[in-house]
């Protein structure tokens, strides 16, 4: 029983982290699609670029929200860390590769980290805590992102153990996602506000 409710909570994460809060609300206010404009990235950032900071913040929301529900959903239910872990992974491979929006998504950043806020909220303001900071110093999105789950693991060691593998899971999904960031932050080519 506790598998199978596993598996569909598993599913149930998919599916709702493949809504694409970037790309409907970019429809909302006739904005361009951000998959074919700035960064290509339909996330918060490239939002902010594309139309201020009200769509930028209701996408945010959204991709915060889309961790959010289906993880605290699993752990009401009262799932093991592993299985909220997958759960939460679900969820942002949902954003990455959202089913209704041909496979094209973001980062995740933004589903990670509302994944984290029902089992560990100390955790989600030290990683919010972290990224402000990494961004008001360097301006650019990216590294703060990955310097930010790069600590993920370590910091649900020090508030919740149980939650590492969890976080190292998500921490090694952003960071294969960023690659392309990577690249162009070794070659110092990566531009401020660049998600």
């Amino acid at each position: 029983m506790t598998s199978a409710l596993g598996l569909l909570m598993i599913l149930v994460a998919y599916l709702f982290g493949s809504i694409s809060s970037a790309v409907l609300i970019c429809r909302v206010f006739g904005l361009d699609d951000p998959r074919l404009r700035g960064s290509g990235n339909p996330g918060t950032t490239n939002v902010y670029r594309l139309g201020g900071p009200l769509p930028a913040g209701l996408t945010l929301l959204f991709d915060v929200l889309k961790g959010m529900i289906p993880v605290w959903s699993a752990y009401f239910l009262g799932l093991s860390p592993m299985v909220l872990g997958l759960v939460a992974v679900a969820a942002c491979l949902g954003h990455i590769y959202p089913l209704y929006f041909h496979f094209q998504g973001g980062k995740a950043v933004a589903t990670a980290l509302g994944a984290m806020f029902p089992v560990a909220f100390e955790m989600a303001l030290m990683l919010i805590a972290t990224w402000i900071v990494v961004f008001w110093v360097s301006r650019v999105s990216s590294l703060a992102a990955l310097i930010t789950v790069s600590l993920a693991p370590l910091y649900a060691y020090l508030v919740k153990p149980q939650y590492t593998v969890p976080a190292f899971m998500l921490s090694a999904l952003i960071i294969w996602r960023h690659r392309a960031n990577i690249v162009r932050l070794w070659q110092g080519k990566e531009s401020g506000f660049r998600s």
